[in-house]
C-alpha cells in the first residue's frame, strides 16, 4: 500500500511545535519532509527530556523527516532552499511575519521558482493586522484567544488562570493548518494552482470555545451545566449525565430511582439550576467505591464514566493497544514510543515513521538526488559554514 501523499515533497522551514507538528502529520500520510534548520539545529532538539544528547520532544514532533542545516542569512544558502522549492510541492513556515522576506524566501520568492506552490504561513495572530507582528508562544495566545478565562470560569475554586503546559494553541494550528494543505493539494489536483495559506494560532483557539462564543452573545438565565470530577475512593471519575436518558440510568445504576422524580433534576434546565446538588449526591455515591469500580459499573449501566488516567497508563490501555494509536520510533539515543495519527484509512498506510535524522545528516542524500550538487561540493559547502552536520 502507498500513503495518501506519497510522491508529494514538503520543504520544511519551522521549528518549535506548531508547524513541525503540522509537518509530521503530512509524514504520516507519506509526503517526503525536507526539513531545513540552522547551522546550530532548531530550539527543540534541546528540548527536555533529552536522552544522551537527544530530544524525545524533537524526535516526537520530526520522526521521519530529512534535516538539512542550512545558513539561509547566506546567498549560497538562499540559494540551496530556491533550489530545493523548485522540486518540492508544499513549503511550510511558522517564522515571526517578515523574517522569510528578509531571507528572500516569502511566498512571493518561492512563487517564481514553482508557480503552482502551496505555501503555507503558520504564526500566532495572523500575516497581516496590527496584532501580527507581536511575539506568539502559545501560552500567550492561549491567555489572549479569551480560552484561559472561560476555563476559569468553570473552575469556582480557583482565583486566578491555570498554569498552562499543554500548548493547545500549537497543536491546534498544527491540525488546522494540515487540513488546509491537505484542501490545497486537492484543489490543485483539480485546477493546477498553487495557494497561499495564512495559519493563526489565535483563531485556532477561538475554534475550540463553540458555547462560549455563543454564550459571550447571548447570555442563558440560567447557568450552564459543566462536567466536573468528583471524588472517589482512591481518585477521582468523570460521570457525565448529559441527556435524559443518561441521567434516568445513572440514577438507577446508583440505586438511587429517586432522583428521577426529585424536583431539583426533573428537566434539563432543573439539573442545570442545580447541577451543584446532584453532582453531591453524585459524590456521595463513588466515594464509598474506588475509580476503577465506579467506571467499571457505570459503563454497564450506560452511563458516560471514565476514572482519571495518568498518561503513562495510556501506553497500556487495551483500546489504544488495539487501535495502534502508539508506535517506537528510534534516535541515536535508543527506543520511545510517539502517538500515530488518530485516524485510520482504509487501504492506506497511516503511522509515524520510526525515524529521527540527526542534525544536517540528509545533505548528501537530497541536494545529491535533487539538485545533483557532487560530493566534493557538498564537502566544500560544509567547510564553508553554508551547510553544518553534526559529525562535521
Amino acid at each position: 500500500m502507498t500513503g495518501l501523499l506519497d510522491g508529494i515533497r514538503v520543504l520544511d522551514f519551522t521549528t518549535m511545535m506548531a508547524g513541525p507538528y503540522c509537518t509530521r502529520q503530512l509524514a504520516d500520510l507519506g509526503a517526503e519532509i525536507i526539513k531545513i534548520e540552522a547551522p546550530g539545529g532548531e530550539q527543540n532538539r534541546r528540548a527536555v527530556p533529552v536522552r544522551d544528547g537527544e530530544s524525545a520532544v524533537y524526535g516526537h514532533l520530526n520522526c521521519g523527516k530529512h534535516s538539512l542545516a542550512v545558513d539561509l542569512k547566506t546567498p549560497e544558502g538562499r540559494n540551496i532552499a530556491l533550489d530545493l522549492a523548485r522540486h518540492c510541492d508544499v513549503v511550510v513556515e511558522n517564522a515571526r511575519p517578515g523574517v522569510m522576506s528578509r531571507l528572500g524566501l516569502d511566498h512571493d520568492a518561492i512563487r517564481a521558482v514553482r508557480s503552482d506552490i502551496i505555501y503555507c504561513a503558520i504564526s500566532g495572530f495572523g500575516q497581516t493586522g496590527p496584532s501580527a507582528h507581536n511575539p506568539a508562544y502559545a501560552p500567550v495566545v492561549q491567555a489572549a484567544s479569551g480560552y484561559e478565562m472561560a476555563m476559569l470560569e468553570q473552575q469556582p475554586e480557583m482565583t486566578r488562570p491555570g498554569t498552562v503546559s499543554v500548548f493547545l494553541a500549537d497543536v491546534m494550528a498544527a491540525v488546522q493548518a494540515f487540513g488546509a494543505i491537505s484542501a490545497a493539494l486537492f484543489a490543485r489536483e483539480r485546477a493546477g494552482i498553487g495557494r497561499y495559506i495564512d495559519v493563526s494560532l489565535m483563531e485556532s483557539v477561538i475554534w475550540l470555545l463553540v458555547y462560549e462564543i455563543q454564550l459571550a452573545q447571548n447570555p442563558l438565565d440560567v447557568p450552564r451545566g459543566t462536567y466536573r470530577p468528583v471524588q472517589a475512593r482512591d481518585s477521582f471519575v468523570m460521570v457525565a449525565p448529559g441527556g435524559q436518558l443518561t441521567f434516568e440510568n445513572m440514577a438507577r445504576t446508583m440505586g438511587h430511582s429517586e432522583w428521577i422524580e426529585d424536583p431539583r433534576f426533573v428537566t434539563h434546565s432543573d439539573r442545570n439550576r442545580n447541577y451543584a446538588d446532584l453532582m453531591a449526591l453524585v459524590e456521595g455515591w463513588t466515594k464509598t467505591r474506588t475509580a476503577a469500580d465506579c467506571e467499571r459499573i457505570l459503563m454497564a449501566g450506560k452511563v458516560p464514566c471514565a476514572r482519571y488516567r495518568e498518561v503513562q497508563e495510556l501506553f497500556d490501555d487495551p483500546q489504544l493497544v488495539h487501535r495502534k494509536a502508539f508506535t517506537t520510533v528510534a534516535d541515536a539515543a535508543g527506543y520511545f514510543r510517539v502517538p500515530n495519527p488518530p485516524f485510520a484509512i482504509e487501504d492506506a498506510p497511516v503511522g509515524a515513521r520510526d525515524w529521527i535524522a540527526p542534525l544536517g545528516s540528509s545533505a548528501r542524500e537530497i541536494l545529491g538526488r535533487l539538485l545533483h550538487i557532487d560530493q566534493d561540493s557538498i564537502d566544500d559547502l560544509h567547510a564553508r559554514g553554508i551547510l553544518f552536520a553534526e559529525d562535521n
